[in-house]
This record gives structure tokens, sequence and C-alpha cells, in this order.
């Protein structure tokens, strides 16, 4: 093999070894639960989506899920408030604090013809256990179906405070 060749093979051999790495790095983060005492989450909710040349919309019904992912401990659902496209609060969707035990769930329903969100609505999500715990799971699924035509998508929550220790 000639010089050259060598070179290319190594130049090679080391590219593929840096895209494997660059790969499996966020698949190796995403492995590592993240420990939390409670946390405050913004949701995105698109209750319409807009199509074709005029922007018709297109209405969705949406689920927002909350999955307590911690197989020892429950946790604490404090508020979920629906917010408009304006940023003002719709109505609060949590009357009283909810507990969700290990690995259970709960979500909320926001059907189809509710267009008070509108295109910009989002939930503001507070949660809290006793201990450090798995954060949870919290993402909506939206849905459409009209004339034999459908879009579905999801959106993960954000933290926007997370409490990591008692106060």
């Amino acid at each position: 093999m000639r010089r050259t060749e060598k070179n290319s093979c190594k130049r090679l051999y080391a590219w593929v070894l840096f895209v494997f790495a660059a790969l499996s790095a966020p698949a190796w983060a995403m492995d590592q639960p993240v420990m939390s005492m409670g946390q405050t989450v913004y949701v995105p909710v698109y209750s319409n989506v807009f199509s074709g040349p005029k922007a018709n919309p297109f209405q969705l019904a949406a689920m927002v899920s909350i999955r307590n992912t911690d197989p020892k401990d429950s946790i604490t659902i404090l508020r979920a408030d629906y917010y408009d496209n304006e940023g003002r609060m719709i109505e609060s969707h949590m009357k009283e604090a909810k507990k969700l035990g290990p690995l259970a769930s709960t979500h909320i329903y926001i059907k189809e013809y509710d267009t008070k969100g509108g295109p910009g609505a989002n939930f503001i999500i507070q949660w809290q256990a006793k201990g450090l715990v798995n954060e949870p799971i919290i993402e909506t699924l939206m849905l459409g179906l009209k004339g034999g035509q459908g879009i579905s998508f999801m959106c993960p929550a954000k933290v926007i405070e997370a409490r990591k220790q008692k106060e």
C-alpha cells in the first residue's frame, strides 16, 4: 500500500470513529435519568395549524400526557393551567392536587372544536415530589382529521423552573 493510501485509510477510519462517537453521545445522554424534586414546565399546545395558500385553519384535538417515570416514588401534580395565544390564562385543569403513583399517568384532553387557545396555546404544569425522583415525561399529542385528511404530531414539555433540593 502506498503512503497516500495509508493516510487516506487513517483519515477514513478517524472520520468513522468521530461520526460513531457523535451519534452515540446523544443516546448515552438520554439514558441518564434526570432527578428532581419538582418542576414547572411549559407545554406547547397547537389547537390549530394553518395550511394552504390562504392559511386556512386546521383544527386539532390535543392530549397533554403526564407520566411518572419513577418506579418507586409518587409525584404530585400541583397545577395545570391552560393559556391562550396571547398568554392569558383560559382555565385551570387541576382543581386540586393530583397524586400520581409510581409509573402512573394522567392526561388532559382539549377537544378539536375548542378554539379558545389558538395556535400558540400552552399549559404551565407544576409538579413536586417528597424526594428526588426521575423526571416525568410530559408531552402533548395533537391530532386532527377532516375529509379523509389527517395530521398528528407531538411536542415535548420544556422545563422553565426546577426544584432540586428541599426549600
